[in-house]
């Protein structure tokens, strides 16, 4: 049966009546054969018809219903499959801003290794210095330049006068 179609509209209305009243006309002439009638065979043909008409009229309210839902259906997985491309794109998009962080997580531990590595070029050059400036040799009570170009001619001068 093809989709959101019932099976009334499939055969139509005037079609199910004569199935319907072929079905009557089966039921009376069996149930002359019988010595007790049936009690559905009891209703005049009038108000069999007149039910049929009542379930043809309901079972057509059902197709109707049937078909809004099914008219639902298409909608919520078209809606479906969308966010699902969405989801996909969203995912990528995730994947390469995991990358690019990890890239910066990267750079960041090798720009803090440098700092670390820098800090301590600093305090071994500090020391050096301090440690330049402890073994200079300080003179007090002589003027500054007093020994020229020959420091040694400066000692042995002073030296001299025992």
């Amino acid at each position: 049966m093809p989709r959101g179609k019932t099976a009334g509209k499939a055969l139509g209305k005037p079609a199910l009546q004569i199935l319907f009243s072929e079905a009557l006309h089966q039921q009376k002439h069996s149930s002359t054969a019988d010595s007790s009638p049936p009690t559905h065979a009891i209703m005049s043909e009038d108000a069999q018809v007149a039910s049929m008409d009542r379930i043809l009229q309901e079972i057509s309210a059902v197709g109707r219903k049937l078909e809004v839902v099914d008219n639902a259906m298409v909608v919520l997985t078209a809606e479906t499959r969308s966010m699902r491309l969405e989801i996909e794109g969203f995912q990528s998009q995730i994947s390469g801003l995991d990358h690019r962080v990890a890239a910066v997580e990267s750079q960041v531990t090798l720009q803090t290794d440098r700092d670390q590595e820098l800090l301590h070029l600093l305090s071994k050059l500090t020391d050096l210095e301090d440690r330049s400036r402890r073994n200079n040799i300080r003179f007090l009570g002589f003027p500054e330049g007093i020994e020229g170009t020959d420091i040694l001619s400066l000692t042995c001068r002073t030296r001299s006068p025992n």
